[in-house]
């Protein structure tokens, strides 16, 4: 595992009402190089959990070979969602209860994913003053504005 790449994705997502517009960002740095890139994208008709969870997804899928990779998110339901409640999600067929896992095909993309990786998810708190939090949550609240006038 030694000759994995380290690699910090920060990761957020933002919606003008809950659904509304809504937009993803993540700034993705490698930290031996200190290299970034960046990416980010919109939805006209969303959901806040839906663009949190495809800041995280776009994030590691511009990844180009396997890597020791930290996900850097201010949002619990990702965060909790891939530490504490997904493997249960999958023993229980994709279940909470009796009911089905929303966004369950957004999660199934982000574990497929996780897999091709060695990821570890870290909570920050959002609006904290943490300066890639806030990057990211500019840039998506511009790509939930433009996805609001398509």
């Amino acid at each position: 595992m030694s000759n994995e790449t380290d690699i910090t994705i920060y990761t957020d997502g933002a919606c003008s009402g809950n659904p509304g517009p809504g937009g993803w960002a993540y700034l993705l740095r490698h930290e031996s190089t200190g290299q970034e890139k960046r990416g980010s994208g919109g939805d006209p008709y969303t959901t806040n959990n839906k663009m949190e969870l495809m800041a995280a997804i776009e994030g590691l899928r511009s990844l180009t070979e396997r890597c020791r990779v930290n996900v850097v998110t201010d949002s619990q339901y990702v965060s909790k969602g891939m530490t504490e409640w997904v493997t249960g999600w999958i023993r229980k067929g994709w279940k909470r209860g009796n009911k089905p896992v929303k966004n369950v095909e957004l999660w199934k993309q982000l574990v497929a994913l996780c897999e091709q990786h060695d990821v570890t998810f870290e909570h920050v708190f959002g609006h904290a003053g943490h300066r890639e939090n806030e990057e990211c949550d500019r840039m998506a609240v511009a790509a939930a504005r433009e996805a609001a006038h398509r």
